[in-house]
């Protein structure tokens, strides 16, 4: 069995349990991925497939590309992802795999790239406190003093600072699977997830069970 799918973050609602609790979940959309290649061991040195996801239209696809896909159906996909398989053999180029590989209650690591916040400052980026907004003070949003006197006199490396904040790839593991509608390709995920709405991400059976 493949070890993940891609889907497409919808957003956040939540969901009441049947002792009536109240939960809080991501809706994601899960599939449906198509095999677009294969990979064993003794071709490529390893086992997994590669699957495609999100429709994409041919004038928008590369003639490369359009050669790679053709070996699997008429559909062109926007993005394509590998997922390490146990065995290859259980896999066909063009066949579809769906939400339904999850069970609800079953944990799942979720990979996506976080929103981009651009150049922030040590309160946003970092959490820092702001100085005192009083009268005479000129200290309300700037980090300090960050110098190390007259020895060794510098600033040590990984200092926190301001910078660029947000816009690279997280992952969040071992949230759990509330519910998985099949018909609608939808998965309900328990908590917050990475990225924006919209955002592509990774849906994986953790490697490191609790």
């Amino acid at each position: 069995m493949s070890r993940g799918l891609l889907g497409k973050k919808l957003g956040m609602t939540g969901v009441y349990s049947s002792d009536g609790r109240y939960i809080p979940v991501t809706v994601v959309q899960v599939g449906p991925c198509v095999v677009t290649q294969i990979k064993t061991v003794d071709t490529d040195g390893y086992n997994a497939v590669q699957l495609g996801f999100g429709d994409k239209k041919a004038k928008h696809t590369t003639k490369p590309l359009q050669g790679h896909f053709a070996k699997s159906g008429e559909s062109f996909f926007s993005d394509v992802r590998e997922f390490e398989v146990a065995n290859p053999a259980e896999y066909a180029l063009g066949q579809q795999i769906t939400a339904e590989m999850f069970a609800v209650g079953e944990l799942v690591d979720v990979t996506g790239t976080s929103k981009g916040r651009g150049f922030s400052g040590t309160i946003k980026r970092h959490g820092f406190s702001r100085g005192p907004e009083t009268h005479g003070c000129r200290n309300h949003r700037a980090p300090g003093s960050i110098g190390c006197s007259a020895w060794p006199a510098k600033v040590f490396k990984g200092k926190k600072l301001p910078g660029q904040y947000g816009g690279v790839r997280k992952t969040v593991r071992n949230l759990i699977v509330v519910d998985i509608r099949a018909e609608e390709n939808v998965v309900l995920i328990q908590g917050c997830i990475p990225g924006a709405k919209s955002g592509l991400v990774e849906i994986k059976k953790p490697k490191f069970g609790k």
